[in-house]
C-alpha cells in the first residue's frame, strides 16, 4: 500500500469514527455531570404515607329498626307532618313559613321506591355531614299513582320519621311544591357546634 493508500485509509476511518460519535450524542443526548455517586439504600428512602381506605357507610343504619306508630296513607292532596319528641309546636310553623332557608334540596319523584330511598339516604347523610340545617325534598304529588294513592309520598313519610337526623318536617307551601314536597328540619352534625336550644 504506498503512502495515498494509506493516507486515505487513515481519513476514512477518521470520518467514520466522527459519524459514529455524532450518532452517539444523537442518541444518548445531552448529559450532565454527577455530582455525586453514592446511590440511597432502598431502605433509606422515605416511605410513601399511607392514605386512609375510604370507609363504606351504610345509610340504613341511619333508619331506626323500629317501624313509626301505625300511620294512615296519605293521598295525593294530604299534607306531611312531624316533630320529633321535645321539639316545640312552633318549629313546624317556623319551617312551613321557611325560617331556618333551604340548604340543599332534591327530586325524588318519578323513581321507584328502592331509588328513592337510596338516593334519599344517602341525600340526608351528605346534608348532615356538610351542616346542612334545612333541606327541600320534592316527592310528586303521585297523580298518576293507583287509586290516587301516591307511593313515594307514603314511603317517605315513613322513612323520614325513622330517620335518626330527622328532627322535624312539613309539606311545604304551595310556591315551593305544597304537598308535592316537604321541608325537613334536621339534626346538626356534632362537628359544628351545638344549635342555640332556645330557637326550639
Amino acid at each position: 500500500m504506498d503512502k495515498k493508500e494509506q493516507f486515505n485509509d487513515v481519513m476514512s476511518k477518521a470520518r467514520q469514527h466522527e459519524e459514529e460519535d455524532n450518532l452517539f450524542r444523537q442518541v444518548v443526548g445531552r448529559v450532565q455531570a454527577v455530582k455525586q455517586d453514592k446511590i440511597t439504600p432502598q431502605s433509606q428512602l422515605p416511605r410513601p404515607k399511607p392514605y386512609p381506605k375510604p370507609l363504606e357507610v351504610n345509610f340504613d343504619a341511619h333508619l331506626s329498626s323500629r317501624n313509626p306508630e301505625e300511620l294512615t296513607t296519605v293521598g295525593i292532596y294530604d299534607s306531611l307532618n312531624f316533630l320529633s319528641a321535645g321539639l316545640q309546636n312552633n318549629v313546624l310553623k317556623k319551617l312551613r313559613r321557611g325560617y331556618f332557608g333551604v340548604d340543599a334540596e332534591i327530586d325524588l319523584h318519578g323513581l321507584t321506591g328502592y331509588d328513592a330511598k337510596r338516593q334519599l339516604l344517602h341525600f340526608l347523610h351528605s346534608s348532615v355531614q356538610d351542616g346542612c340545617r334545612c333541606v327541600h325534598i320534592v316527592h310528586g304529588k303521585g297523580y298518576r299513582s293507583q287509586d290516587n294513592l301516591p307511593v313515594i309520598k307514603n314511603e317517605l313519610n315513613q322513612w323520614l320519621r325513622q330517620h335518626q337526623d330527622v328532627q322535624a318536617f312539613c309539606s311545604a307551601s304551595p310556591k315551593d311544591g305544597g304537598t308535592g314536597a316537604v321541608f325537613v328540619l334536621l339534626r346538626l352534625s356534632d362537628k359544628y357546634g351545638a344549635e342555640d336550644s332556645d330557637e326550639f
